[in-house]
């Protein structure tokens, strides 16, 4: 069975490009969402392998409060049951820093620079936080 992936992104061309590299050349299902509590109850269900989080998200709303990918990051890093499930920041915020920034701030594995360009370096990276089973 393959390993599943949730995929929090609002951008519908790179939803493309990560769920196609994902399934195609790294083997996983893919999910999508970029509901917060959606998120936060897939991943409580227990059968994700990890989770790449898109930082800026423009529809995401929780509790009638504006909600980015930090913020969902820290409440699933905050909540036992989601704790342990490694976490990918994806952000086209690639500027000196915002990788240790991004990560101190949410507790996230691993971190990602859109755009996209190369799909080997992307599976690479995913699978340096996500390893095969």
């Amino acid at each position: 069975m393959a390993q599943k992936v949730l995929l929090v992104e609002d951008d519908a061309i790179n939803v493309k490009f990560m769920q196609v590299v994902l399934t195609r050349k790294g083997g996983f299902e893919v999910v999508v969402s970029e509901d917060p509590l959606e998120i936060l109850e897939i991943a409580r269900r227990g059968d994700i392998a990890g989770i790449i989080m898109d930082i800026s998200l423009a529809r995401s709303t929780m509790d009638g409060q504006k909600m980015d990918g930090i913020g969902i990051t820290r409440l699933l890093k905050a909540d036992p049951a989601t704790a342990s499930i490694p976490v990918l920041i994806a952000t086209a915020h690639a500027m000196f820093g915002d990788r240790e920034r991004f990560l101190a701030e949410t507790g996230a594995e691993g971190y990602l620079a859109k755009p996209f360009f190369d799909p080997e370096a992307f599976l690479r990276e995913v699978r340096r936080v996500i390893p095969a089973e």
